[in-house]
């Protein structure tokens, strides 16, 4: 882009913007003329991606900041307004606004519910911070039509997001996310009013123990076996930690409801947006969970469970025969839930009709067996929650399956349907009935997990992110997109690939036949995956919400026969396989560089 083109934009901000903290640092950049800086925040606006509107905050177009706030959600109001317009001209239009922990979500939390509020929309705003799935409850609770939370979820510390949901308590999907950039592209005023102004005249509504209690209580109503709860919770020692986000309040009270024994970890209970413990505060990753695995090993605590800044994803681990934690990833845990459900809706007689579990496309295949195990359909979907809600919705709508359980790899499950999204609170209190049940059965989560993976065959899963930032680094991740779309793969880890399924273009072929294509169904997704002989398949996708491409690697090996050397030696080679599909993988991205 134009040096000329690029101060326009600063100049147009710098007049725009009110806030005087964003306004002085691009004032400061243009007296500075640091140039590749301005062009990394103006080349582009931000944009409703898989988790909405996400980016670092800072002043600018491609930052978040109070403008950009103003913006979405004028445009956001103006789309709900055109979209229920009875509603509208009733006066009878409403939101709910959440919050999280990071810097700034306070402030971009009340600048969203003051502009709702000055556009006729009722609005429930949550007097501090909250879960994400909370936010997702009370807009069902309350019947509202749109909502928001303010949060970067699992995100670096530099990071914050404006997450918009729809009427069912699920993230907009198409047509309504691109419906709302297009208001957005095209707000000419914002209309605002004060907080207190507000307040005064019924247009925001404070919010918090109302709804907290209904949403623990609807998070202990998804336990199967309160019995086994009731007389054998204090057999169980969990330390937890929140990352220093929101879910302190809500695990501590659900768990300590239920007798269980919680443990927070001290250093990281407070909420805190500087994140000051862990360089990202995501549940996925062991550097995150340090504190928490060494308070664990202290205690001798049976389960170690972490929740991300929102608490909407859910991390563990287990102490191994050894007592040293042992950490179970996104699609182990998504498995061990989806084996206890069934088999505890088989046992108690709930297993409803035409059960369903729906999975993303990049999650595990090992759940496909589980569902086939117990008679279950199994419904994949985008990466993305919302595309979990909106399988789930669409059940809800035709009727032609019951909902029993939605995961993706990344640290998301839900079992409830009070929900619209992931559940970090609800995982967590299900996660510790299972390990109380297991141990009435004489074994431990980390065996049960030993016994799938012998029953089904072993899976191990690992993930490769690699950062391109600026507009370079967009124009760098379309060309590896291309290059793996007009080449393909042919092998990857010395194995065949046996199908390309090539979500964008809405196709799925074998390469050794690429003429001969098979149509797909998925909304079109930048998503390329290569499914190998013996069952591994590695997915490509570049972030909807962060300069990366990211490539999920899952790989399998069976076991046969049924037994402990067995699955050692399918271990083995399963790891064997990963680090070879992992080095062609880098060696891909290496060279785009």
């Amino acid at each position: 882009m134009e040096k000329s083109e690029i101060l326009k934009r600063a100049k147009e901000y710098i007049e725009a913007e009110k806030d005087e903290r964003f306004r002085k640092e691009v004032e400061l950049l243009v007296q500075n003329e640091d140039m590749k800086e301005l062009e990394d925040r103006f080349f582009q606006s931000l944009e409703f991606g898989t988790g909405g509107l996400r980016g670092i905050m800072g002043g600018g177009t491609n930052r978040m900041n109070p403008l950009e706030i103003n913006l979405a959600t004028q445009g956001l109001a103006n789309y709900v307004i055109k979209a229920f317009p009875e509603k509208a001209k009733n006066g009878t239009l409403s939101a709910v606004v959440a919050y999280d922990s990071r810097e700034n979500s306070d402030v971009f939390a009340e600048a969203t519910a003051r502009i709702f509020a000055a556009n006729g929309i009722k609005t429930y705003l949550f007097t501090a911070l909250r879960p994400t799935p909370e936010l997702s409850f009370a807009i069902r609770y309350y019947k509202a039509d749109t909502g928001v939370v303010v949060t970067a979820s699992h995100n670096p510390r530099m990071y914050n997001g404006y997450k918009a949901y729809w009427n069912d308590g699920a993230q907009v999907i198409e047509p309504h996310d691109v419906g709302i950039i297009k208001e957005v592209n095209n707000v000419k005023e914002v209309h605002n009013i004060s907080k207190e102004d507000a307040v005064k005249q019924g247009k925001i509504v404070l919010v918090d123990k109302e709804i907290d209690e209904k949403y623990w209580a609807m998070c202990k109503e998804q336990l199967f076996r309160p019995a086994l709860i009731r007389d054998h919770a204090k057999d169980v020692k969990i330390v937890y930690t929140p990352l220093h986000g929101t879910g302190a309040m809500h695990v501590e009270k659900v768990l300590g409801d239920l007798g269980l024994k919680v443990i927070t970890v001290p250093e990281q209970r407070e909420p805190d947006g500087k994140f000051p413990t862990v360089e990202k505060p995501n549940p996925e990753e062991a550097p995150a969970l340090k504190l928490a695995l060494a308070l664990g090993e202290k205690e001798k605590a049976d389960c170690v469970m972490a929740t991300d800044p929102d608490a909407d994803r859910f991390g563990t681990a287990f102490p191994g025969p050894d007592g040293k934690f042992v950490l179970v990833t996104g699609n182990q845990m998504g498995a061990l839930l989806l084996d206890y459900i069934l088999i505890s809706r088989k046992e108690l007689g709930t297993l409803p009709k035409n059960p369903a579990v729906v999975r993303s496309i990049v999650t595990t295949v090992m759940v496909d067996k589980l569902c086939e195990q117990y008679g279950a359909t199994l419904i994949e979907c985008l990466t993305g929650f919302k595309w979990i809600a909106a399988a789930e919705a669409e059940m809800e709508k035709t009727g032609s399956h019951s909902y029993v359980f939605g995961l993706e790899e990344s640290y998301g499950y839900k079992v409830e349907k009070e929900v619209f999204d992931k559940d970090g609170v609800s995982a967590a209190a299900l996660c510790a009935e299972m390990t109380l049940y297991w141990r009435s059965q004489g074994k431990s989560i980390l065996q049960r997990l030993d016994e799938l993976f012998m029953e089904y065959g072993f899976y191990e899963d690992r993930a490769i992110s690699k950062n391109f930032p600026g507009a370079t680094g967009q124009q760098t991740m379309k060309g590896i997109m291309s290059k793996l779309r007009a080449e393909g793969l042919k092998t990857l880890g010395g194995k065949r690939v046996v199908c390309i399924r090539d979500v964008q273009e809405s196709v799925a072929y074998d390469p050794a036949n690429p003429s001969d294509k098979k149509a797909i169904t998925f909304p079109k997704s930048n998503v390329l995956q290569f499914f190998l002989e013996g069952g591994s398949v590695i997915s490509a996708r570049p972030s909807g919400t962060e300069p990366k491409i990211k490539f999920y690697i899952s790989c399998t090996t069976a076991v046969q026969p049924k037994t402990a050397d067995a699955l050692a030696q399918a271990k083995k080679e399963t790891a064997a396989l990963c680090d070879a599909v992992s080095t062609e993988i880098n060696r891909i991205l290496d060279a785009a560089k």
